[in-house]
């Protein structure tokens, strides 16, 4: 519920515009600008992860390790897949969106860098609390998995395969 609000709240309050990109290759390219700055989650993560295994006190660094360092571990891990999705679907969504809804592709990638921010606090502070940084995750993916779906079986099946 609190993710398509945060969404329309952004996309109606917020004042920018996305440039005119009529191309499907300027699309593109915009969405991979965009999604650059989606990864500062895991780089963030993954410097974090190397100085706590830097700061561990394990003597073996193939060994066994802490907790601390198996949490930010797990969590640059399962931000990686995530982003190979988010990446995916954004892609194939600003193929598919009209001029006027490209504003959402920023959006979004802001949208998916707070909520891998918000998973890896929920996570740090205990286990159980991690549904909702998650979910603020990958309810957006799945909402743009289905409308991929939409827009290539439903509104445009004449280009599926050219």
């Amino acid at each position: 519920v609190l993710c398509p609000c945060l969404l329309y709240g952004a996309y109606a309050f917020l004042p920018f515009d996305a440039p005119l990109l009529p191309t499907l290759g300027a699309r593109l390219v915009y969405t991979l600008r965009c999604a650059a700055f989606a990864t500062f989650p895991i780089v963030l993560g993954m410097i974090v992860s190397g100085i706590s295994r830097l700061c561990s006190e394990a003597l073996e660094p193939f060994g066994e390790l802490q907790q601390e360092v198996e949490l930010h571990r797990t969590y640059v891990s399962q931000s990686i897949h995530l982003f190979i999705l988010y990446f995916f679907n954004v892609s194939v969504l600003a193929t598919y969106l009209p001029q006027e809804l490209l504003k959402l592709i920023p959006l979004l990638t802001g949208l998916f860098a707070i909520a891998r921010l918000g998973y890896w606090l929920s996570y740090a502070i205990g286990r159980s609390f991690r549904a909702f940084g998650f979910s603020l995750t990958f309810l957006p993916l799945l909402a743009m998995l289905l409308w991929n779906l939409y827009s290539m079986l439903v509104l445009e099946p004449q280009h599926l395969l050219a």
